[in-house]
């Protein structure tokens, strides 16, 4: 416990240099973050701090304490050992941002057990399949939710209200506020077990222990810049790994106050009053979330905000300076995943390359690896060394590492390049990747350059067939409000794609559409891949008057 609060203490106050050269993970062999950090230190130090406010859609705002959470989560933890739930039982959980959620992922971990992160948005048949695979003995969900699982032989709880052959998560109430554990947690026991989005095949089943996320998320503490005063807010739906990064782990190895805006739809308006009248400090959101922000007169916002990070998918520059010309606040960028913590990014403090993810975190060696030669060089798929094995590093796949853990290295599956100075920037997924005229075409670069287009609200650029170039660049857009997809902005957006990017890399086909995307909101360029043209798509051809 003394060697991770050092770590922590350190990488709360120092800067990015100082952090790369003394930074060492702790090691410990036993570790419960529940029992150890959030009961033994921030509670017991400062037990009425807020810790969780939760922000309803109404704008009704309930807090809890740091003693609060830990008397609840107990209570919860011992009704649950009643329920059955021994050390490594998997719990699968699909609640919503409310209380329940925290307070149930902390009495999972004091019990030494697993927790299943689940979206309520899953299918019967996606249910299933995690059940299934995920091997659950026991399932926490919302009453509304009841309804979507199946014959199964795990102990049912529903929270919010009851459902006919469930429990009531109510009967822990009257349970002790005591909570005494049946033994040691050691740090490699497992904790979480993360479904991937999936965003080009079947979503994979991701191991994480005791250590890798709880003590792993002090390379994304030290990213975010957030401290035991701020009020932080992540923009992140749970039962995906980055609600866990940013609402759980990241702000509470701080000591934060997590503040959730449990929005039942999303308004960028609605969402800025809560940042001004809970005092948001520090802000995650994804570059989905971003680009619907910046619709509005941002200029008209008075906000407390300090810093503001983005993660989940690459951030365009045009996002980056319409903020920053606003605010006066420079988003930074960073980069990890499901199967890790933060790798990558730009820490407060340091200078900001456009288009930049920034430089690896503390903790992280990054290596940029040829597909074709497999040397490490300044271009390549983004990897992490398993001879220097990051702690945030997952333990693996439930269903086989081979072709992750490969050659040495895992393997993220992302494309990447590094400048002189160590700044790494995104170049796309190695599967999203595509050569038009022998030419190595990077989507993430092209979306960017159409995203500076007032009349592109989101675009996603895949390879179409072309007799002559075996492919060209296609441009799928969703246009801002205003706009109408007919052939007067087709003209204007490809022109404009035109005298801004390189003639091999011109974007030779448009068509407007709403991007598939899976769950989580990733865009699925797989989908568009496969997509036959569709009656409304644009080609330069189609438009001979068109300029350099």
């Amino acid at each position: 416990m003394s060697d991770f609060r050092a770590a922590r203490d350190l990488l709360l106050d120092t800067d990015y240099g100082t952090a790369l050269s003394e930074f060492r993970w702790p090691e410990p062999a036993e570790f419960n973050w529940a029992l150890d950090w959030f009961d033994g230190v921030l509670t017991a130090e400062r037990p009425g701090a807020t810790a969780l406010t939760i922000v309803d859609a109404a704008g009704h705002a309930t807090a809890h304490t740091f003693a609060a959470l830990s008397a609840r989560s107990a209570k919860v933890a011992n009704w649950l050992r009643e329920l059955g739930v021994r050390r490594g039982d998997r719990i699968l959980l699909m609640v919503g941002n409310r209380a329940e959620l925290w307070e149930t992922l902390l009495a999972a971990m004091k019990l030494g057990a697993v927790v299943i992160p689940a979206t309520t948005l899953l299918s019967t048949s996606d249910i299933e399949d995690r059940v299934e695979r995920g091997g659950v003995t026991h399932v926490i969900t919302e009453a509304a939710q009841a309804a979507k699982f199946g014959d199964g032989a795990y102990v049912r709880i529903t929270v919010g209200g009851e459902a006919p052959g469930w429990l009531s998560y109510a009967g822990a109430d009257d349970r002790s506020e005591v909570f005494v554990p049946d033994g040691v947690t050691r740090s490699d026991d497992t904790l979480l077990l993360y479904f991937t989005s999936g965003t080009t095949a079947r979503p994979k089943l991701v191991e994480h222990t005791y250590a890798s996320y709880p003590i792993g998320h002090l390379s994304t503490m030290f990213w975010i810049g957030v401290g035991p005063d701020d009020v932080h807010l992540n923009v992140s739906s749970p039962g995906w790994a980055k609600h866990a990064w940013s609402n759980v782990f990241a702000p509470w190895n701080a000591g934060a106050n997590v503040l959730v805006y449990d929005y039942a739809r999303f308004s960028a308006a609605a969402l800025l009053g809560v940042m001004r009248d809970h005092g948001v400090t520090t802000f995650c959101a994804p570059p989905t979330v971003w680009r619907m922000l910046i619709q509005e007169d941002l200029a008209a916002w008075s906000l407390p905000l300090r810093t503001a990070v983005a993660a989940g998918e690459p951030l365009n520059p045009e996002i980056i300076d319409q903020v920053a010309k606003a605010w006066g606040i420079t988003i930074r960028d960073g980069y990890g995943q499901t199967e890790t913590t933060a790798q990558i990014g730009n820490p407060p403090g340091e200078p900001v390359k456009a288009g930049s993810m920034g430089r690896p975190l503390p903790g992280y060696d990054v290596a940029l690896v040829d597909p074709a030669t497999g040397e490490a060089g300044d271009d390549g798929e983004i990897c992490l060394p398993l001879a220097n094995r990051p702690l945030g590093l997952m333990r693996g796949y439930i269903d086989g590492n081979a072709d992750a853990m490969r050659d040495g290295y895992y393997h993220t599956g992302d494309m990447a390049t590094r400048d002189a100075d160590g700044y790494i920037t995104y170049v796309g997924r190695t599967d999203d990747v595509f050569k038009a005229s022998d030419y190595r075409i990077s989507p993430f670069e092209l979306e960017s350059v159409l995203l500076e287009h007032e009349a592109v609200a989101e675009a996603a650029v895949v390879p179409a067939p072309d007799p002559l170039r075996l492919a060209v660049p296609k441009a799928y857009v969703t246009l801002a409000p205003g706009f109408a997809p007919d052939a007067a902005t087709a003209r204007s957006i490809l022109a404009h794609a035109r005298h801004n990017l390189a003639g091999y890399k011109r974007i030779r086909r448009l068509e407007f559409a709403e991007l598939p995307k899976t769950i989580s909101g990733k865009i699925r360029r797989v989908e568009l891949r496969e997509q036959a043209p569709g009656a409304a798509e644009f080609r330069e051809d189609d438009f001979p008057d068109l300029s350099m």
